[in-house]
């Protein structure tokens, strides 16, 4: 099987998370994209994120959106700092015979070299860069990486904090997150 990990803070997750993942899917052939919500991301210390449970829940329901899709809650049952590696590692060894494909947007791939051990994220996935239409990865970044892959999917203009910011100033976010995502912020009172 090919298999693609996804993992985000998903603080909320939004049809740009949806579609993206979709075009990951088909461009790489996955037969399964597995979303995982970081339990603390150790790159985005500044952002006082909704709690673990809640981001896990709204996760949940975009993922049942496709029967491709499915999601794990192992960063945050593990709790602490979320390390790629960790959760590659036990996911790897849960299923060492699929072929493994780490899916991570371009932007976030330029920190890569300051993850924590990205040979061994490189060793036991395929990294994957999500380029969005017209913002490619850098060519030198991704050579330097053993057998990471660009990735073109299409440009969404949309992001979990200007999600945050409708809910807070009392704005719609119909099109901006699926419905069942709406609804569960609505009903838990959440980034008010």
């Amino acid at each position: 099987m090919r298999v693609g990990v996804f993992g985000g803070t998903f603080d909320p997750p939004h049809v740009g998370h949806l579609l993206v993942a979709a075009d990951a899917v088909d461009a790489l052939g996955l037969d399964r994209l597995i979303w995982i919500p970081a339990a603390r991301q150790p790159l985005k210390t500044t952002h006082d994120a909704a709690p673990a449970t809640h981001r896990l829940a709204m996760t949940r329901t975009v993922s049942n959106a496709d029967a491709r899709f499915a999601c794990d809650g192992l960063e945050i049952e593990r709790g602490g700092l979320s390390f790629t590696v960790d959760t590659l590692r036990t996911l790897t060894s849960r299923d060492p015979g699929s072929a493994w494909f780490l899916c991570v947007g371009a932007d976030a791939f330029r920190g890569f070299p300051r993850w924590r051990d990205p040979d061994a994220i490189a060793r036991m996935a395929t990294v994957a860069v999500l380029a969005r239409e017209g913002a490619g990865a850098e060519g030198s970044a991704l050579a330097a990486v053993p057998g990471a892959v660009e990735v073109p999917v299409r440009r969404v203009d949309v992001s979990s904090t200007e999600v945050r910011a409708r809910v807070r100033a009392g704005r719609s976010v119909q099109g901006f997150v699926m419905e069942s995502v709406a609804e569960y912020i609505a009903a838990h009172g959440l980034y008010r």
